[in-house]
């Protein structure tokens, strides 16, 4: 696969993959290669990953268990190598648990997501240009340094946060442009209707024909502005 036909997601996931520290990067790996909902990804269990597959038996919101939104929604996501290998090595680092919470927190619960994103993910992503700190430590007075030298400024090199349920749009958008059936895409996601898919996870198709025919109109732009020019101006004899 060529630079020019590698799906447009890795590059975002990866820059985001690559700005975040352990747990939370694999936790988003999961989010962004499997399309698992947050409470989804809150409830899996090391015993239903298997096979090459993760099964989606429940989903944690606010600390009630509940089962899948849906029928479709209580079904097995397959593994990408670069996931499986991601969950492979944080496996080893937690111990080699063979069952319980696939992501628990220091008392073995569910890790709460929302946590995960406010100690890790969102100070990862929102560092000060000037000094490298994460915002809420960018401006805090030093002792006996008086107060900050500088204002906060964001870091545009680093990618931003759209949320956990923009990494599974971003999938179906990415499936749906490697020519994957919609049917299938609505499998993965697991939604109950297609209508679900084709509206909400896969609308930002229409961004890529915007940008293509923003490209024809400069075409047609250059070809107007060319075929309005002397001859020996076309021809580079300036």
């Amino acid at each position: 696969m060529t630079a020019k036909t590698r799906p447009a997601l890795r590059s975002p996931v990866a820059r985001v993959l690559s700005a975040l520290p352990e747990t939370a990067a694999t936790v988003f790996a999961v989010a962004a290669f499997t399309g698992a909902r947050s409470g989804e990804i809150r409830g899996l269990l090391w015993e239903n990953y298997r096979d090459s597959e993760i099964q989606v038996t429940r989903s944690i919101w606010r600390g009630h268990v509940t089962e899948p939104k849906t029928r479709r929604g209580r079904g097995a996501i397959p593994v990408i190598s670069p996931l499986a290998t991601r969950l492979e090595s944080y496996r080893a680092r937690s111990g080699n648990p063979k069952a319980g919470a696939m992501f628990p927190n220091q008392n073995g619960e569910p890790m709460d997501l929302a946590n995960l994103l406010n100690r890790s993910i969102l100070p990862s992503l929102n560092r000060c240009t000037v000094c490298g700190k994460p915002k809420r430590e960018c401006r805090k007075p030093r002792a006996n340094v008086g107060s900050p030298d500088h204002e906060f400024e964001r870091d545009k090199m680093l990618p931003e946060w759209h949320g956990w349920h923009a990494a599974r749009r971003g999938l179906g958008t990415n499936l749906y442009r490697l020519a994957v059936p919609e049917k299938t895409i609505q499998a993965i996601l697991r939604h109950a209707n297609l209508s679900t898919t084709n509206t909400y996870y896969i609308k930002s198709a229409a961004d890529d024909t915007r940008v293509a025919m923003a490209k024809l109109e400069k075409f047609c732009d250059w070809q107007r502005r060319r075929h309005n020019f002397p001859k020996w101006q076309r021809s580079g004899n300036t």
